[in-house]
């Protein structure tokens, strides 16, 4: 079920990937047809453009400062927010600072 990840092991999420210049960077820790789970890092000034997923996405600011467009509506998320994009609404992700996230999306 989980990959990527140590088991019996106590972590913290936001360490499980790095920042890389220009970049966004992601770790996949669960996929398949329920759930899938993924930790990203965003370099300043990158983005996930606009799109719409087949399921609800929960994600949570692990560190810094990101921008989410659900919708057409704006929110500005800091570290240990959380917001959920519902399924079939576009949307995009922006890092107005370095920033990661968890993303939890359910089908």
């Amino acid at each position: 079920m989980y990959k990527n990840i140590d088991k019996q092991t106590v972590l913290q999420l936001k360490n499980l990937v790095s920042y890389q210049k220009g970049q966004v960077v992601s770790k996949t820790l669960v996929q398949n047809e329920v759930v899938s789970m993924t930790i990203f890092s965003f370099d300043k000034g990158e983005e996930i453009s606009t799109h719409a997923a087949s399921g609800d996405a929960m994600v949570t600011v692990l560190e810094g400062k990101g921008r989410f467009t659900v919708g057409g509506e704006v929110f500005i998320l800091t570290e240990g927010e959380t917001l959920i994009m519902p399924k079939d609404i576009p949307h995009a992700v922006y890092g107005i600072e370095q920033f990661k996230m968890q993303l939890i999306v359910s089908y």
